[in-house]
């Protein structure tokens, strides 16, 4: 617990740091490895220093273990007391921890959040990796780009460098979230249709499941009775209103309007 604390604490962060996350888990694991192949005998040490310390007992590690409730007359004569601490409780304990971290933290999974990671303001400001994105297309959206809109991508993210990403206001960006709003805003959408796309893929990206969990706690308030006839996607924006209702709060409603104005061009002047 101590090795997953920083893990944890990071995880649970509003603010999302896709790169340092993943350097994180991938740390976690390395160290839980290496506590699982080397730290038995120091944990050992520990434990019988603290009990020499306040005059507790100290089990000899190779008598034989005893198990309870029934379970001894099946037990071999040379299952130690070492056996069961070592085998049934350490390394099972830390099996079970490198197996939930393995399964939730995939090599595939944790490289597509890096490569998603190459759209983030703060780290295309440091290095603009478009081979990461392009190969973030290639290898987990083939279905939503043709094959010349691939060749036609890398094109766009080359002058997207060019003109972009070395302006003032785009380096005041800070999520790939804003950015995508910074985009449609300055109608950079319609004048990189491919990069847009791609960065609006990443948005889907599932970092935290905390979202659709508050939205099933919130569908009872939001769907009562008399409101059960409402459409799916009516529910869905009534929800997400509700949930984030906190930043809701902070929108004015001149904002919206020109959030609508600015989604798409008109004949007449709105």
């Amino acid at each position: 617990m101590e090795i997953t604390n920083d893990l944890c604490q990071a995880l649970q962060c509003q603010s999302q740091d896709i790169i340092n996350a993943m350097n994180l888990v991938s740390s976690t694991k390395a160290l839980i490895q290496e506590l699982r192949d080397d730290g038995w005998d120091s944990l050992l040490t520990k434990v019988n220093s603290f009990c020499e310390a306040r005059n507790i007992d100290i089990l000899d590690m190779n008598a034989r273990y005893v198990a309870r409730q029934g379970r001894a007359r099946h037990q071999q004569d040379d299952f130690t007391i070492k056996h069961y601490y070592m085998i049934d409780i350490f390394y099972a304990t830390i099996d079970s921890q490198l197996q939930e971290l393995n399964s939730r933290f995939s090599d595939q999974t944790t490289e597509l959040l890096i490569m998603g990671s190459a759209l983030d303001p703060r780290e295309v400001n440091k290095s603009f990796r478009i081979d990461d994105i392009c190969q973030l297309v290639d290898k987990f959206y083939p279905q939503d780009f043709e094959d010349h809109e691939k060749i036609g991508l890398r094109r766009q993210l080359q002058h997207f460098e060019s003109d972009v990403v070395r302006l003032p206001e785009f380096q005041n960006l800070s999520t790939i979230f804003d950015l995508s709003q910074w985009m449609v805003t300055t109608r950079r959408s319609t004048t990189y249709p491919l990069v847009y796309r791609v960065v609006v893929l990443v948005l889907t990206l599932p970092v935290s499941i905390a979202t659709a969990e508050r939205s099933f706690s919130a569908m009872r308030i939001v769907k009562t009775r008399l409101r059960n006839q409402m459409e799916d996607e009516f529910l869905t924006d009534s929800l997400i209103m509700y949930i984030e209702r906190e930043i809701a709060k902070k929108f004015s409603v001149d904002s919206i309007i020109d959030g609508f104005r600015d989604m798409k061009e008109r004949r007449v002047l709105f």
